[in-house]
């Protein structure tokens, strides 16, 4: 799967933002990488106050992407070409500016449309302080108090993110019944499924109770049980309709084992396995993550969706050069530019792409990935967009250095990412001119032609490698593993080159290499009969 941040893929009318004609234009590139799907981020109007993620109207495209005919055609083309379309919904919240939202704001306390979000009286002397002691993911209290239409101080509504996405209440039957009509409007228009954010998060305890009084394994808020049943109805829907359609949760537990549940045969078809991008570089342990993965998956039936990177974290070349590779969060107070090792980031991004890709189940690929692009750590504040940074007070730098529009020829901005020159919404960094589709194309060794190998690779051989891992007896530092009778995997995590086992044939080597060694960080993708 290929996940397109539409925003920053590529821009068709020249105004510094990508669209969906900018990404018909460029379906032959993602086709040429060899996947078979993509996912798009949100599309839908809305204020972009989170990029996207408050929709105003979940039945329509935003004009600044294009139009419900551009996506119907982009559907048409894609499927010709072999490529299934996944598009986002966000079930968690909504924007300020949905209908419903405003209904329930001029409806005032105790009415019929309040009920539809979380409204609540506040604590304290004359209900200032928030309902409850919950906090935003994005920073701050996951409360704010609006004014009634009397203009009095009221009541506060919840918002697990940022301030302008409010919860829904999804213990209303409007609310349910609402979103099931979603997904039959787009399964209508032709789109093969949906990646479902925040999917844990849709159910709360219908007391809200402070954090402070629950265990880990009774959350308020985060995986409950009644989720589970939302998804049943929702796999009913799509199994109502012919062909494949498929939904993958994006979904955050604290264990395989818990994320496992959503993956029943009556529930979600796949949900992403984030454990290997918080893995750190360390042989034992990236083996121990698989094993735990693999092994929760086999226990309902289900398939790993394994992700190294997408739209919400920094991405791979500067997680594994600024530390263990594991997933971190930036802070202004800890970043400092010149920090990051690229060469051996690239190198490890480089080793665990051909890793990742060699096990079984499903892998995604975010764009800008194939590149070997890293994050913009520098990006001017009065450019920033993510509310994380400025509900931090630029204490975290949050997610826009992973989102800066890709370069695709030239030497300098835009890179061909709008065909006119006009800087794009994000600015790029001037050594990208290295880094772009057409330099990369006429380097054998690029980033980009070892995952276009690699793809192809796993596309014509994965029914003979099997959903097996059998490990194999490594040096230590070495994480090794067969797939079928005639494929291994080896992965050197040490800093020194160890000599490949005996084969007959390199099918694809992440680095180049002396004689019969593994360079350091570095993979190979071996046939051993």
């Amino acid at each position: 799967m290929y996940q397109v941040y539409l925003r920053s893929f590529a821009d068709g009318n020249g105004d510094g933002i990508g669209d969906l004609s900018g990404l018909l234009a460029r379906l032959p590139y993602i086709a040429a990488l060899g996947v078979d799907a993509i996912w798009l981020n949100p599309w839908y109007p809305s204020p972009m106050a989170d990029g996207g993620y408050d929709v105003a109207d979940y039945r329509d495209i935003h004009p600044m992407f294009g139009t419900l005919a551009q996506a119907r055609e982009l559907v048409h083309r894609a499927h010709a070409m072999g490529i299934r379309v996944l598009i986002d919904i966000v079930p968690n919240h909504c924007s300020l500016e949905h209908p419903w939202f405003r209904e329930a704001l001029r409806g005032g306390p105790g009415g019929a449309a309040r009920e539809r979000f979380l409204f609540r009286p506040g604590r304290g002397v004359n209900g200032a302080e928030p309902p409850n002691d919950w906090q935003s993911r994005f920073g701050g209290a996951a409360w704010t108090r609006i004014t009634e239409p009397d203009g009095t101080p009221g009541e506060w509504y919840l918002h697990l993110f940022d301030s302008s996405q409010p919860d829904w209440n999804w213990h209303h039957p409007k609310v349910q019944e609402e979103f099931e009509d979603i997904l039959r409007f787009w399964f209508d228009l032709g789109v093969d499924g949906f990646r479902i954010d925040v999917a844990d998060k849709l159910v709360k305890h219908p007391d809200l109770p402070d954090l402070a009084q629950w265990s880990h394994d009774d959350h308020p808020f985060s995986d409950r049980d009644e989720v589970h049943d939302i998804y049943r109805r929702w796999r009913q829907i799509a199994d109502s309709y012919p062909g494949a359609r498929t939904f993958v949760g994006e979904i955050w537990t604290p264990s395989v084992e818990r994320l496992a549940r959503y993956l029943r045969g009556d529930e979600l078809h796949s949900a992403f396995d984030f454990s290997l991008l918080a893995s750190p570089w360390d042989e034992a342990k990236m083996r121990q993550t698989i094993e735990e993965a693999l092994a929760a998956h086999e226990a309902v039936g289900a398939a790993p969706t394994w992700v190294l990177s997408n739209h919400d974290v920094v991405r791979a070349v500067t997680r594994y050069g600024i530390g263990d590779g594991s997933m971190l969060r930036l802070s202004a107070a800890s970043t400092r530019k010149g920090r990051v090792d690229l060469a051996l980031g690239t190198r490890r991004a480089r080793a665990i792409a051909l890793l990742a890709l060699a096990l079984p189940g499903s892998a995604y690929v975010y764009q800008g990935e194939e590149l070997g692009l890293s994050e913009v750590l520098d990006l001017p504040e009065d450019r920033r967009e993510d509310p994380i940074f400025f509900r931090t007070g630029g204490d975290q730098l949050g997610r826009d250095g992973c989102r800066v529009p890709l370069p695709w020829s030239g030497e300098e901005e835009p890179f061909g990412f709008s065909e006119v020159d006009v800087s794009p919404w994000l600015p790029q960094p001037k050594e990208w001119g290295r880094l772009t589709v057409e330099a990369q194309e006429r380097d054998p060794a690029s980033m980009l032609n070892l995952y276009r190998r690699a793809l192809h690779c796993r596309r014509d051989q994965r029914a003979e490698w099997g959903e097996e891992v059998r490990w194999l007896a490594t040096p230590p530092g070495v994480l090794g593993f067969l797939r079928g009778d005639a494929f291994a995997s080896l992965t050197n995590f040490s800093s020194e080159p160890v000599e490949l086992p005996a084969h007959p044939q390199v099918l694809l080597l992440s680095e180049e290499r002396a004689g019969s060694d593994l360079p350091p960080d570095a993979t190979a993708w071996v046939t051993v009969t």
